[in-house]
């Protein structure tokens, strides 16, 4: 995934927590700390300015107000510094089980992870946890060689399952994967290696998530800038917990000790986060934890609302369960550093109460007059807009580039209602373990569960036309700065709800495909149909891009042959790092070509794929799962602009324009007689622009010359250019070749007439590939 160019970073060695660790710039430091002593000062002052009428409303603003002060300054704490590692070799002999834990999830889902687990590289034995005692589940574990377990009984719900499953296994370390959680090839080879050290109970991986369209996810597409709702968490905050030994256990991409876990009396049971749970007691026993912070495996992403803040109901009535039942904040068996690590873990969740008051305040003072400040306008602005600032510039300093305030404003309103649900269970008691639904929630389901934000969004609607009526009417009832500020605060409000509910309809109304579809580009060649007519013969062996893969289908574009824009079933064989994987397409409908495609897309048919056997449909899955390809090939990238960037005349992305389209070429390595023809995908831009890159199915060194020939609508268009660096891109099914453009020494416009039928369908390196 590309990044902006990194700022400074500041690296110090720290041989106590095994490796390097980067502290905060000296502008965070700065930052950090006029804010603590600003804000320190405003709350002094707030103390001071109680609107003794109305006693209560005003008690609870300033309390909001002092744990936010309080939420930020563990936050300066927990960021302040994040480890560096770099992954030890793994040792030989190591025993090592893979366990995949499952309930009621698809077939389809379950197969690939169980198929990409299987494929890791490093000897292991795979097993497949069946929660659900289904035999489909056991006749898939057998086609695919894998142990398969199951109980009759759910006792304790996951932890249950894998304590059956510990029961029976005898591996020395164990690797843990949700059953959507698909791993790429190197997960055992880049985390077993920490267990070296005889201390560390267990390693974990961020949880990435390859469905970009989810309901967490946030694309631009000009920046090409992604921004999801755990970045912060996965590639800050528990970076930032393994500094202070503290970084816990999320369930899924992870590796465990066994013998620590039998040290505990196995995974921690009562809790509906078995995870969080079991960390603490770990770190309790006085082990050792691993975060490293690489993406090693992908997963799904709750793709609606619904689910996602299902999930987060769950994760928080978690935490207020382990924080019922075990002593966090007085036990000697834990550092302070790991009791402040902990319990901001576990209380993050009351910020729903915090951002559900902020959100109703304004809205309060506009419709009752009451006011929670008794204060000049002026001394109120002066001390306010100083600590408002100061934190939204610390934030995104602290955060490295993942926070970007105005989403997380956005998603605390999402979550707000259900943190204040889930901080409940810290007086209800326990509530039952439900697994994450990864379909598509019913239309009544989503609408329980986004009710409580469509009522305070009416609510404060209803604040600013009472404010406006009453003020037409009975003149100011309000100070002006008073009417002025809270109109604003409800109008921002209101704003950032907007930009929500927009994101919330467009996840709900575009999800209507069973598989998600990776956007990623991969030739296709056509094959001739047995006893064929000649015409339709002549077609045989020319090259298409696809796009928009998934195991079910893809989009198709490029000069159509004619069969598939009549709507027949077509030959062809994809091609891929292993080889050519032979597939009939069956055309399902004409797309449009995108915005920005420019001329040289041609046309484009949406296709089903109808493979030959399970082991074609296996290598492609092999293809798309478990890495990060996509995010490669679109250059994505999560990190946004920081203050320090700014200062530092980093300022926005480039403008990419529309998403990357590309293009069947041939690229001719070397001497134009004798040289070595490839075939390669090329980036398809407006024709007066130079390409910068081309993908390839094999290396070539760098400085080589290079020719590359792209076949359009328009006729042909030949690119001279010398290769620049040259990076891997791999994946579970091979390796891709992302190969810079340097010294581009002739860009010629494809001609006004058509091509040549004399002219080759195709270059001829396809066929031989």
């Amino acid at each position: 995934m590309t990044e902006h160019p990194p700022p400074p970073q500041h690296y110090c060695a720290d041989p106590r927590r095994g490796g390097n660790f980067e502290r905060c710039s000296p502008l965070c430091a700065l930052l950090a700390v006029l804010f603590l002593l600003v804000a320190t000062g405003y709350l002094v002052w707030r103390a001071t300015t109680f609107n003794q009428e109305h006693p209560v409303f005003s008690w609870l603003v300033y309390a909001a107000e002092v744990y936010g002060v309080l939420v930020a300054a563990v936050h300066i704490f927990v960021m302040w510094r994040l480890t560096q590692r770099e992954a030890p070799e793994p040792e030989a002999g190591r025993t090592v089980d893979v366990f995949v834990t499952c309930f009621n999830e698809p077939v389809s889902m379950l197969r690939r992870t169980l198929l990409l687990a299987r494929d890791m590289d490093y000897p292991h034995e795979t097993w497949l946890l069946d929660d659900g005692n289904r035999s489909e589940m056991r006749e898939l574990a057998s086609s695919l060689g894998v142990w398969y377990l199951c109980r009759t009984s759910n006792e304790h719900a996951k932890a249950g399952n894998l304590n059956h499953a510990l029961a029976r296994t005898g591996g020395e370390l164990i690797a843990l994967f949700d059953a959507d959680h698909a791993p790429g090839r190197d997960f055992l080879v880049r985390t077993l290696g920490y267990f070296r050290d005889p201390a560390v109970a267990f390693v974990q991986t961020p949880q990435e998530f390859f469905n970009l369209d989810s309901f967490q996810h946030r694309l631009r597409r000009r920046s090409r800038r992604l921004w999801t709702e755990q970045s912060l968490f996965f590639k800050v905050i528990q970076r930032g917990k393994d500094y202070w030994n503290s970084a816990f256990f999320c369930g899924t991409c992870a590796v465990v000790r066994r013998s620590a876990l039998q040290d505990i009396g196995g995974f921690a049971t009562g809790t509906v986060t078995e995870d969080l749970h079991t960390s603490l007691r770990l770190h309790k026993a006085g082990y050792r934890s691993v975060y490293h912070a690489q993406a090693l495996a992908f997963g799904i992403a709750p793709a609606q609302v619904s689910p996602f803040l299902a999930q987060r109901v769950r994760w928080g009535q978690g935490a207020m369960q382990v924080l019922r039942q075990e002593d966090v904040l007085f036990t000697p068996r834990l550092s302070a550093a790991q009791k402040l690590n902990y319990l901001a873990s576990m209380t993050t969740y009351f910020d729903g109460w915090q951002k559900g008051l902020f959100w109703l305040a304004p809205a309060i003072v506009l419709l009752t007059g009451w006011l929670p400040i008794d204060a000049s306008g002026w001394v109120f602005l002066c001390w306010f807009v100083p600590y408002f600032v100061l934190s939204i510039c610390v934030f995104e300093e602290l955060s490295r580039g993942y926070g970007s305030w105005l989403y997380a404003e956005q998603y605390n309103f999402a979550r707000f209602a259900a943190f204040i649900r889930a901080t409940l269970g810290l007086v209800l008691g326990p509530s039952r373990f439900t697994v994450t639904d990864k379909s598509f929630s019913q239309r009544h389901q989503v609408l329980l569960q986004v009710l409580p934000q469509a009522l305070l969004l009416a609510f404060n609607v209803l604040a600013i036309a009472w404010a406006l009526y009453r003020t037409s009417r009975e003149g100011p009832y309000l100070p002006p700065y008073a009417l002025y500020f809270n109109l604003a605060w409800v109008g921002a409000n209101l704003l950032c709800g907007w930009q929500l509910t927009r994101h919330f309809l467009s996840t709900e109304a575009h999800h209507h495909r069973r598989e998600y579809r990776f956007d990623m580009p991969l030739p296709l060649v056509l094959l001739p149909e047995a006893g064929a007519a000649p015409a339709q013969s002549a077609q045989a062996g020319a090259a298409l891009a696809i796009e928009n893969v998934s195991p079910d289908g893809c989009r198709v574009v490029g000069m159509l042959p004619p069969a598939l824009v009549q709507g027949r079933r077509v030959r062809a064989a994809v091609m891929l790092p292993s080889g050519l994987l032979p597939v009939r397409l069956v055309p399902v409908s004409r797309a449009q070509a995108d915005e920005g495609a420019g001329p040289d897309a041609g046309s484009a048919v949406r296709c089903r794929f109808e493979w030959p056997d399970a082991l074609a449909r296996n290598q492609m899955e092999r293809m798309l799962y478990g890495n990060d390809l996509q995010w490669q090939l679109q250059e994505l990238n999560e990190r946004g602009t920081t203050p320090s960037d700014w200062l530092g005349g980093r300022f926005l992305a480039r403008d990419h324009g529309q998403r990357t389209h590309w293009g069947i070429c041939e690229v001719q390595v070397g001497a134009a007689q004798g040289g070595h023809a490839l075939l390669g995908l090329l980036p398809l831009q407006q024709q007066a622009a130079a390409p910068e890159r081309v993908l390839l199915f094999e290396p070539v060194q760098e400085g080589a010359s290079l020719r590359l020939s792209l076949r359009t609508p328009t006729g042909w268009r030949r690119i001279g250019a010398q290769a620049g660096r040259v990076v891997p891109l791999r994946s579970t099914a091979g390796t891709f070749y992302a190969c810079a453009l340097v010294r581009v020494r002739q860009v010629v416009p494809a001609s006004a007439s058509a091509p040549s039928q004399q002219e080759p369908p195709c270059p001829p390196a396809i066929l031989t590939a």
